[in-house]
């Protein structure tokens, strides 16, 4: 007695067609692939930001003071604080968000760096903003993925 084979009928409307074609980038785009790129993607930003404010290591240079003096003024904030915590910030959390640890926090934390940027440094830069929030949320809401040592240390 033979084993009935089951088949899937080839799809023939174009909504069928669609979704199978949907399903297959699905599959050949995983979660952990985007989580990557978007790590690396948003990280390279940030850092690349944070080296224009120091020389060396992490020596705030005179420039970054003078940008927080007069273009990027913050309230409640002193210009002096402002630069070194926006320095550190730009290098600690992209080199978190590289290595997958931490990267819900590191994600967390420079998209409020980014809504800080957004309401009081450059408001008008909102699509360059708004596409660096969508990388931070997925972050923020998917985690780092398999490729991460979140998931290496089971604190996904």
């Amino acid at each position: 007695m033979s084993t009935p084979v089951l088949t899937t009928p080839a799809p023939t409307g174009l909504r069928e067609r669609w979704n199978l074609l949907a399903r297959r980038l699905e599959r050949g785009v995983p979660h952990d692939l985007l989580a990557l790129a978007a790590r690396v993607a948003i990280a390279a930003i940030f850092f690349l930001s944070g080296r224009t404010k120091v020389a060396g290591l992490l020596h705030v240079t005179d420039s970054a003071y003078e940008l927080f003096r007069t273009e990027y003024r913050l309230p409640l904030v002193p210009p002096e604080i402002a630069a070194h915590l926006a320095a550190y910030a730009e290098h600690l959390f992209p080199v978190l968000l590289v290595l997958g640890l931490f990267t819900r926090l590191s994600a967390a934390a420079l998209l409020g760096m980014t809504l800080v940027i957004q309401v009081f440094v450059y408001p008008d830069a909102w699509p360059t903003h708004l596409s660096w929030a969508a990388l931070l949320l997925y972050l923020v809401g998917r985690g780092g993925g398999r490729l991460s040592l979140d998931r290496a240390m089971r604190i996904d």
